[in-house]
């Protein structure tokens, strides 16, 4: 008996020892202000922000709120065993957590269990998704990244550790009817199959100040030129220049706006796989097509996917900087490789950029599985197949972006995948998936993913369901029609045709209101599309307690922030866009507490409270809040070239006394990175009931496209 418990005794040591050898103390470093770096173990040379290669905009950093560290430092652990780094971060039982990536169908992420991989979305909200940031943030005020290029296993408030220290109450199943197959959980926990890895934390001291901390320490939210945020229409695949030339002719005819076209690939010679050069019976001369079409101000866009051809002028010269195995036969250079990348984005400028095409759309490089490179391929510069898949999607908008960035020329396009570390670069996220309200989801999560989606509009089976996609796709990132099988035009449904005409016309009308909230995702880190959690008013519901019950007749409120609020955001700094689905001819709209008003009327709307809205089949529910400001132009075809001047009608919502930071800089190039731009005050208030406003001067020397300036009062006494 004694030989029995001395040897126990033994054992028990011999496990204490070997979990303190592989527990690992965290030294925090704050790297920016309210940002702390801790490493853990030996992280991997190639990561995320490596791979993204981009620098924190310490500007915009500065003026943050000072913040202490927002997390029990000691209750945050880690141990590095077996090859593989293990993360543990501590959860109290009201905290609710947002992020993980951007996801389609859900916003509350605690009670998750993810694996973070990029990947096509395939219908299930499970980490395979087209930006699997390894980046969540909590209720509580503070966010974490993860900067690891590699899949991530993540418990996000799943898994109950023995030494819990708030364990869940012991519940018998055969009696008690609360018991739960999902018992309470105090902790993130993560697991990184690498020796070591990055770890930042984010204070707040809110939850959108943590977002804009992360988005800031990527470089900051990208600044499209002003002609990206129009309208673009893509064509259908095989579509020649004639095609084009009439298309962009039948859109100004019929008095609809159009700044970009997108050519899908037909444009090349051969595609799946790629040959980049163009098919010279549709497109016989390249550049003279583009700079007619530059002259009718009419940008252009191609498609393409990185693998390539055998056919393919490249092809023999980056063989040998691409990867063991191929894609649609054609194979996957490196572009991790400076030489690869010199030869294949030198092939996407050469008769490309070169001739003044303004952006791309890379597809095919987020999966899946059965067609793209399998986790055994090999690669010539060492990285290994998992880190590429986490990484080429960023590195594809990297190096493209830095092409237009050498110019001193900004671009605006389309990616099939991206990942921690891409705010900054000038692209949106799309996909094939076409459920309208997973797009809605998609578009609240993009705020906590730091990455842009667009809700794209292609075919519908009615015009209603034409009319109301096409009006949550104008309240975007990007207003586009992507046409490439259905070659649907605005005006495809004769019916809803003027209804939609009228939406792209307020799509442009409202240009100098989200240029200016993209320069606010550029210089303060804050999305212009995002979550309602993330307005000041809007109540964050709790995570669901074991024994939680709600009274819906007491409070309806309460329930209806209970559940996930996934169909309806906030866009910019003063609208609330709450879209409407074909079949419904009403919804219920959550207002944060404080006065809203309608948009389109400036009517009272409601102070806090659920209300039912039935908006008709011409307008999508739209409401600003009290004291909104916001700036229009007239309505127009194109974007406002750079030193055009626009007349501004600066409408005023509301009783309380509004501002607004309108932004301005020459809508074209990067010269605001030299500080050639300038936010100009609007302030409105009333006054006996009317309203008096006024816009400071444009500043000596900066750009001023600012023409004649004109206040409207939408709300009346």
């Amino acid at each position: 008996m004694m030989n029995a418990l001395k040897y126990f005794f033994l054992f028990c040591l011999f496990v204490s020892f070997a979990t303190t050898i592989n527990a690992q103390s965290i030294t925090w470093t704050e790297v920016e202000p309210g940002i702390w770096k801790g490493v853990i173990g030996k992280p991997e040379e190639f990561d995320l922000l490596k791979a993204a290669g981009v620098q924190p905009y310490h500007a915009g950093l500065q003026q943050m709120p000072k913040a202490g560290f927002p997390l029990a430092q000691e209750e945050i652990n880690a141990r590095v065993q077996d090859g593989k780094t293990y993360l543990r971060f501590p959860l109290e039982r009201k905290e609710q957590l947002f992020g993980f990536g951007l996801n389609f169908q859900t916003v509350f992420q605690r009670g998750k269990v993810l694996t973070l991989h990029v990947d096509n979305y395939a219908g299930k909200d499970n980490g395979r998704t087209h930006a699997p940031t390894p980046f969540y943030v909590s209720s509580k005020g503070y966010g974490v990244f993860i900067n690891s290029a590699r899949y991530i296993n993540v418990y996000a408030g799943t898994a109950v550790r023995r030494e819990s220290k708030v364990p869940p109450e012991v519940k018998d199943r055969n009696l008690d009817k609360t018991w739960s197959s999902h018992p309470y959980s105090d902790g993130v926990e993560m697991l990184i199959p690498a020796a070591g890895v990055e770890i930042y934390v984010f204070a707040g001291p809110t939850t959108l100040d943590a977002i804009r901390r992360y988005n800031l320490l990527n470089g900051g939210g990208c600044l499209p030129p002003r002609w990206g945020l129009g309208f673009t229409q893509r064509m259908q695949r095989l579509t020649d220049a004639k095609g084009v030339e009439d298309e962009a002719k039948a859109f100004e005819e019929k008095g609809y706006p159009l700044d970009f076209i997108g050519l899908e690939p037909g444009w090349q010679s051969k595609s799946y796989p790629c040959t980049f050069e163009w098919d010279k019976t549709r497109f016989p001369d390249p550049k003279g097509f583009v700079q007619d079409m530059l002259k009718k101000n009419i940008r252009l866009n191609l498609w393409t996917n990185p693998y390539v051809s055998p056919e393919a002028p490249v092809y023999k010269s980056i063989l040998p900087l691409s990867g063991s195995h191929t894609v649609w036969n054609g194979i996957v250079p490196d572009i991790s490789m400076p030489e690869a990348r010199k030869i294949f984005f030198g092939e996407l400028e050469k008769d490309k950029i070169d001739i003044g095409i303004s952006g791309y759309k890379m597809d095919e490089v987020d999966g899946g599985d059965n067609y793209l490179w399998p986790d055994v391929a090999v690669f010539p510069s060492g990285h290994d197949a998992e880190q590429m898949r986490q990484t080429y999607g960023l590195m594809m908008q990297r190096y493209t972006s830095e092409i237009y960035h050498q110019r001193n020329q900004r671009t605006f396009g389309l990616v099939r995948a991206s990942n921690g570390g891409g705010s900054s670069f000038p692209y949106v996220i799309y996909n094939d998936y076409y459920d309208h309200r997973d797009f809605i989801t998609a578009l609240v999560n993009s705020g906590f993913a730091g990455v842009l989606w667009t809700p794209e509009v292609r075919s519908s089976k009615t015009g209603e369901e034409w009319l109301r996609r096409f009006q949550s796709n104008v309240f975007s990132p990007m207003a586009m029609i992507n046409a490439w099988a259905s070659g649907t035009k605005p005006w495809s449904f004769a019916e809803v045709a003027d209804q939609v005409k009228t939406m792209a016309n307020l799509r442009m009308q409202m240009m100098p209101y989200w240029y200016s909230e993209f320069a606010k995702y550029h210089f303060q880190g804050t999305p212009p599309f995002r979550a309602m959690y993330l307005e000041d008013g809007f109540v964050t519901a709790d995570a669901k307690s074991e024994n939680k019950k709600t009274n819906l007749e007491e409070n309806p409120y309460e329930e209806a922030i209970t559940k996930e609020v996934k169909d309806q955001y906030m866009a910019g700094e003063y609208l609330l866009v709450a879209p409407v689905f074909a079949g419904q001819t009403s919804r219920k709209v959550i207002l944060p507490k404080g006065k809203w008003y309608d948009f389109y009327t400036g009517k009272y709307a409601g102070n806090g409270e659920v209300i039912t809205v039935t908006p008709g089949m011409d307008k999508i529910p739209v409401y600003v809040k009290d004291g909104g400001v916001i700036p229009m132009m007239p309505v127009m075809l194109h974007a406002p070239k750079a030193g055009q001047k626009i007349d501004l009608e600066i409408r005023y919502y509301g009783e309380k006394p509004g501002t607004y930071a309108l932004y301005d800089d020459d809508g074209e190039t990067y010269n605001y990175e030299k500080g050639e731009y300038s936010f100009r005050q609007i302030n409105v208030q009333k006054v006996n009931g009317r309203i008096k406003g006024a816009i400071t001067s444009a500043i000596k020397g900066k750009p001023d496209n600012v023409g004649k300036v004109a206040f409207k009062q939408m709300t009346d006494n």
